[in-house]
């Protein structure tokens, strides 16, 4: 039943990655059904101030309402903090062909080596001849890049 619900919720997408589901971008914690039918979701916000967060909320809700689900509750789970680590191979491959450049590396652990920003990879073209124009792209998960080859400018999903 639990594995029905998660399904379900599993298929909300994020309003600004609408190529993205919550599943996808590893926002969807845990689903649980007890006994009685009652769902209880856990979402955790790529950040705090995330302001698609109630549109997703509320999408989860909708879609598990319409599944049949009368008594659904969807909490937010601040910690552990999000990271990109949580983001699936699919989704990141979904984001390129979307043409955002998927997070690249792993998330540096809090006592861990300190990272070094590489090349970005373009996503239309692959050339690495590619440079930031601004570090915040669309959304604040994001960065702006150009492509010194294709000439394209493209958003960076930083490694968070």
């Amino acid at each position: 039943m639990a594995r029905r619900a998660w399904e379900v919720a599993a298929t909300v997408t994020d309003p600004e990655i609408p190529v993205l589901t919550i599943e996808d971008l590893g926002v969807l914690r845990s689903v649980e059904v007890d006994g009685g039918g009652a769902v209880r979701v856990q979402l955790t916000p790529t950040y705090s101030g995330c302001p698609a967060l109630d549109a997703m909320r509320d999408d989860v809700l909708v879609a598990l309402t319409h599944a049949g689900y009368d008594d659904v509750r969807v909490d937010l789970v601040l910690a552990p903090a999000w990271t990109t680590d949580w983001m699936s191979d699919a989704g990141k491959e979904k984001l390129r062909r979307y043409g955002i450049q998927a997070p690249t590396g792993r998330a540096a652990a809090k006592q861990g080596p300190v990272r070094l920003q590489l090349a970005v990879k373009c996503p239309r073209c692959d050339s690495l001849n590619t440079r930031e124009l601004a570090r915040f792209g669309s959304t604040s998960c994001k960065a702006l890049y150009e492509c010194r080859d294709c000439l394209e400018p493209f958003d960076y999903f930083k490694v968070l």
